[in-house]
């Protein structure tokens, strides 16, 4: 009897360690400030990824995201303003300036798509045969096709102004109209106007089944889109979650993600809406 009991004694104790250790761990690995602010361009809201990433996330990490969805330029303000810990946005150059002027304490490279023009079936403009996106812009405004700008400042408001100053023009007159919306509510008015508009192809494609707009140019290298996440500067900003920013940053380029982010939308839309660049440089990509 007594050697019975020492053994329940000791089974007991073993039990309650375990218990102890496990809860102990359970502690250790629950963040101490859940709570994520990610400030990120409507195309990675409107294309439906963050819907498959966020959730993913969330799920493996215990973090809580907190989505606003703004154009690039936007996020970037909120970056240098700490109003967001972490940024998820497509326009290099700018980003270049953000990191600069130490707004940002990393900045990790996670994958690319590109631009294309889409418009009306008929395409008023003649700019499927163009020979550069430089070119096709042109003739839309030789022709005076109607053209709706995003004018939001966002990433591809950014591209479409940077195009045109290459092309010597400048959009002005009763052809051309901003919506200072993002790229999905951009899409639905230039499908309702029959207008051209700049997209990125994922947003595009995610949203094709509403829309009345065929692609009208594509394929000029000058249009690749790249995607970097960016850590806002804690040391400028002492209350921007650093722990949880580099948690997703990080999650994004993990092998298993960028697998993710490789095959979202090939099983739906017949082709990868994105393409992970994690194990690549801005150098490998063209970029400066």
């Amino acid at each position: 009897m007594k050697h019975f009991r020492c053994q329940f004694i000791i089974a007991s104790l073993s039990f309650l360690l375990l218990t102890s250790m496990a809860a102990c761990t359970q502690v250790a690995s629950a963040p101490t400030r859940p709570d994520i602010i990610l400030a990120t361009t409507t195309s990675t809201r409107d294309s439906g990824l963050l819907d498959v990433l966020v959730p993913d996330f969330e799920q493996k990490t215990d973090y809580i995201v907190k989505t606003i969805a703004v154009g690039t330029g936007q996020a970037l303000e909120m970056g240098e303003k700490g109003d967001a810990d972490l940024l998820f946005v497509h326009a290099p150059l700018a980003e270049k300036e953000f990191m600069d002027g130490v707004y940002g304490s990393e900045r990790y490279l996670v994958m690319h798509n590109d631009f294309v023009i889409v418009g009306p079936k008929n395409d008023p403009a003649r700019i499927k045969d163009a020979l550069s996106a430089v070119e096709a812009l042109g003739q839309i405004e030789l022709a005076g096709s109607p053209f709706i700008s995003r004018g939001d400042d966002s990433g591809t408001n950014k591209k479409e102004l940077a195009l045109w100053k290459a092309a010597g023009i400048t959009p002005e007159g009763v052809w051309y109209k901003e919506s200072g919306q993002g790229m999905a509510a951009t899409l639905k008015i230039a499908s309702e106007l029959q207008a051209i508009t700049l997209t990125d192809r994922a947003t595009y494609l995610f949203n094709l089944d509403i829309l009345d707009l065929a692609i009208l140019f594509e394929g000029d290298p000058v249009l690749l889109n790249v995607y970097h996440v960016i850590i806002v500067n804690a040391d400028k900003w002492p209350n921007v979650n650093e722990a949880g920013a580099r948690a997703f940053a990080e999650y994004l380029t993990t092998p298993e993600v960028q697998n993710m982010i490789g095959e979202y939308g090939v099983e739906e839309f017949g082709q990868a809406l994105f393409f992970p660049d994690a194990d690549k440089t801005d150098e490998d990509l063209g970029l400066d």
